[in-house]
């Protein structure tokens, strides 16, 4: 069994550790501040492929497998976790464009979503359904000529800020096989944001919910088949846990590396930090957590990429690990930097804030025990 990453992997690590500290990490505090990310950031990550990550070379994306994303994805979030987290939602939008569009709905949709001129969002959960996301009830009815949507999405990342959402709609019956998938673009009739959500992490991330008010909509719109769009929305799940995991696993990794560089330089009782013992074993404990998490999380995204029968399951236990021992390891990092890491200076802080929302979204983690259990279940026979 071979653990290492090939060249290729290495150098696309290597390009996104790069791009995150040159033109992420220096100004990751001052879009906190702004609650914004600026939008001329998108197109500079797509000119290193990173707007069609798995979007095939065929239509002009970088064709990268799951493993390879996580790998930029980590990387990115060690400059920042909240940036590399909207990118990750993107990506899915634009491999869900490629994968169930037909010929004219790519035309339309997928060079700009791959140069990241048309940012996308994605609308699954609204306020009265999250876990329980096949309860939806935002509805579009047929027209003569496409679509009339009602409805309203909560915590929704880019809301008011992106170009494009791909909404999950009732079209039909109730339950997962009545819902479909309809792009709605930014200055529909109809459409129109709530207030700026205040929230404890992932603050450069502006989040709005996404409200439809007799909101028309072309039927050229509507991605793939009506009804599968729940399908739709479930078959990217497995990615996108493994990206959110990969986004805990960078920024971990990033306050980690800050905290040994902290107590190196930190003194008491005449000696630096680093030598006391009982701070050697906390942060070989940190160690050994991060190097299983990153085992973990790798060995899933292979899973994924080679289509193995127990890939879900994998995904799910990865993501359930990786996010929960990341925030452990951010909160630790902060307690081994005493008040200091209680400011907004150090960054690990903001780390510790970015990272908790990880074990909510993507599906929860009481989700992800779920998903395991039924596994386990099911190979009982």
């Amino acid at each position: 069994m071979d653990f290492a990453l090939s060249e290729e992997q290495d150098a696309i690590f290597d390009m996104a550790k790069a791009f995150g500290d040159e033109h992420i990490a220096p100004f990751a505090q001052a879009w906190e501040k702004d609650g914004i990310i600026p939008k001329e950031l998108w197109p500079r990550l797509a000119e290193l492929g990173f707007g069609g990550l798995y979007v095939s070379e065929e239509n002009g994306g970088s064709g990268l497998t799951r493993l390879d994303a996580t790998l930029v994805f980590e990387a990115l979030s060690m400059a920042c976790p909240s940036v590399s987290a909207f990118l990750s939602i993107h990506n899915m939008c634009a491999a869900m464009v490629e994968k169930f569009g037909d010929d004219a709905l790519q035309a339309r949709f997928l060079p700009g979503a791959i140069s990241m001129e048309t940012f996308f969002a994605y609308c699954l959960t609204e306020p009265g359904s999250g876990s329980d996301a096949a309860a939806l009830k935002t509805r579009a009815e047929r027209t003569n000529d496409g679509y009339r949507m009602t409805g309203t999405k909560a915590f929704i990342s880019g809301g008011g800020y992106a170009d494009a959402y791909i909404v999950m709609s009732r079209t039909g019956e109730d339950g997962p096989r009545g819902i479909s998938s309809i792009i709605v673009e930014n200055g529909a009739e109809g459409l129109s944001f709530g207030g700026l959500e205040e929230k404890m992490g992932w603050r450069s991330q502006p989040t709005r919910q996404v409200q439809l008010d007799d909101c028309h909509v072309p039927a050229g719109n509507l991605l793939g088949e009506e009804g599968k769009g729940f399908t739709y929305a479930m078959m990217g799940l497995d990615g996108g846990r493994l990206n959110i995991a990969a986004c805990s696993l960078g920024a971990a990794q990033a306050a980690l590396d800050a905290t040994l560089a902290y107590m190196g330089e930190r003194k008491a009782f005449g000696k630096s930090i680093d030598q006391f013992q009982a701070l050697q074993f906390r942060l070989a404990d940190m160690e050994i957590e991060l190097q299983a998490a990153r085992v973990f999380l790798r060995q899933a995204a292979w899973k994924l990429d080679n289509g193995s029968p127990d890939a879900s399951k994998h995904c799910a236990m990865a993501k359930k690990f990786v996010t929960e021992a990341g925030s452990r390891i951010a909160d630790q990092c902060l307690q081994l930097h005493g008040g200091y890491g209680y400011l907004a200076d150090y960054g690990v802080e903001k780390l510790v804030r970015d990272l908790r929302v990880h074990q909510i979204l993507e599906g929860t983690n009481e989700i992800m025990r779920v998903i395991t259990a039924r596994h386990m279940l099911a190979e009982r026979g």
